[in-house]
């Protein structure tokens, strides 16, 4: 069996560089979807702490955090890599303990989310996103199947991201 090919999905967003970096990483609750959660109630914030070890997290409106991941590059305004850390977890074949849903953290494993922004004029930046080493997940094909899949996986994330450059100033 081969390994899954990575995802690879850009998008163009109507915003200067600084502002395109910004609306992915401090703008992350205006457009990460409020489903696409692991905790048990829901969730209330995500946030990517700005700095090389810093943590990828959710929040629940109860308090209960879940990590995601953490930050292994940051190159405002350039590029960011994130370590996803969440493996599939299939209702009646996957057991787990950390946070709950189809998605679990695990801190053993890890994937990669790498995002470059790339200047295109003065209101307008691509972004490339790559989501890498899908072999690590527990079942990769599933798992790249969500990943890749139109309005739950990385298309429609950047599709909501996009959007979200509109509106911030």
């Amino acid at each position: 069996m081969s390994a899954p090919e990575p995802v690879h999905r850009s998008v163009t967003v109507p915003a200067d560089i600084d502002r395109a970096f910004q609306t992915f990483v401090d703008g992350i609750d205006r457009w990460w979807p409020v489903q696409n959660s692991i905790t048990q109630a829901p969730q209330a914030r995500v946030t990517i702490e700005p700095h090389v070890g810093g943590r990828w997290y959710e929040e629940s409106v109860d308090g209960e955090q879940c990590d995601w991941g953490a930050v292994l590059a940051w190159d405002p305004p350039h590029r960011l890599v994130l370590a996803w850390q969440l493996q599939t977890a299939i209702p009646g074949i996957t057991a787990g303990s950390l946070c709950h849903g189809f998605w679990q953290y695990d801190p053993r494993m890890r994937t990669e989310v790498e995002l470059r922004f790339t200047d295109l004029g003065p209101r307008l930046t691509k972004v490339d996103l790559e989501h890498r080493h899908l072999e690590r997940f527990t079942y990769p094909e599933p798992a790249r199947f969500h990943l890749d899949d139109g309005t739950g996986g990385w298309p429609g994330l950047l599709d909501r991201y996009a959007q979200a450059t509109l509106t911030t100033a």
